[in-house]
């Protein structure tokens, strides 16, 4: 059974049904539970559920030496760039401790926050930082971009003995969606296909896919088949899946909210180039966010970010490859 459910509403439902099975899990952070009135202090009470001081070092470094300790602990983070003050326990600790000990410690640990506020919320909080954290080695990303994916990539989350960054756009908070009842997990690493296709791949994540499928629904109008795929996880990250899908189209658009040079999509250019090459009959295109901060301008962060125009012209440029190369 499923239920109609928004993105936001989905994430706390995980934790909520979490915390039910688990003991162990506890939740807490800025600007919540911050009174007794508080509906999951009162669920789960004030051990388990707090608000914490505004220092993310602190907070995080709390999680880590919780999780050492046998607990869950998930930490409400809101802003991604608030991590930022905190990228020791980030990068340099929580994801080191079980390679260093041997295997002896597990530290698993949820870092919550949402990302990429494309809002007029300017150069500090519209953000694609998971770059930064791709090539950690022990550290897992989670990109969820429908309701089901934020419940289920949430569950597997808070389950992982790892420590996860939990990466939400604010964008999609108010989405709805099915979302399955009960108990659900997405595994790490598998991608999905969100629309099948047969003459280019579209790779997105998060908000990106939101407007890789409405291009693809526009495209199907001029008669250009777009099969779109959402890794899902970055890391790990599924490079499988998304080789199959241009073995069977021949070419690669890549979506990506971040800067170009400091993308996702430019990490995923690379896979594809070493492990899928002999397939592509057009160069790889990237369509991503301009290399500068997010203006605070309506018009300006429009000219900055990807849209589905952007898209469309991508797709365009290199399906048109193949009346040149036949």
């Amino acid at each position: 059974m499923a239920q109609e459910m928004m993105y936001g509403e989905a994430m706390a439902t995980a934790i909520i049904e979490e915390m039910q099975r688990d003991p162990n899990v506890i939740f807490y952070g800025q600007n919540m539970a911050m009174t007794d009135r508080d509906p999951m202090r009162k669920m789960f009470g004030k051990d388990r559920v707090r608000i914490a001081p505004i220092s993310e070092t602190a907070e995080i470094g709390v999680a880590v030496g919780a999780a050492l300790t046998g607990l869950r602990p998930i930490v409400e983070l809101w802003m991604s760039e608030f991590m930022l003050v905190a990228m020791d326990q980030v990068i340099n600790e929580a994801p080191r401790l079980r390679y260093m000990s041997g295997g002896q410690v597990k530290v698993p640990m949820v870092l919550k926050a949402g990302f990429g506020f494309a809002a007029g919320w300017a150069g500090q909080h519209s953000n694609c930082l998971y770059h930064t954290m791709m090539g950690i080695p022990g550290l897992k990303i989670a990109l969820p971009s429908t309701p089901a994916d934020a419940k289920g990539l949430m569950t597997a989350s808070i389950r992982d003995d790892n420590p996860v960054v939990y990466l939400h756009h604010y964008m999609l908070t108010l989405d709805t969606g099915e979302v399955p009842e009960g108990p659900y997990v997405i595994p790490f690493g598998v991608a999905d296909v969100k629309r099948t296709g047969t003459d280019v791949t579209i790779v997105a994540t998060a908000w990106m896919v939101k407007k890789a499928l409405a291009a693809a629904e526009q495209l199907a109008q001029e008669g250009i088949s777009a099969e779109v795929v959402d890794p899902r996880t970055l890391a790990p990250l599924d490079s499988d899946t998304i080789v199959k899908s241009v073995k069977k189209t021949g070419r690669l658009v890549l979506v990506d909210q971040a800067p170009r040079h400091s993308s996702a999509a430019a990490v995923i250019a690379a896979e594809v180039a070493e492990k899928g090459f002999e397939y592509l009959r057009a160069p790889i295109i990237m369509v991503t966010a301009l290399d500068t901060s997010v203006p605070y301008s309506e018009p300006l962060e429009s000219y900055v970010l990807p849209n589905e125009e952007k898209i469309m012209h991508a797709v365009r440029s290199v399906v048109a490859e193949r009346a040149v190369r036949v």
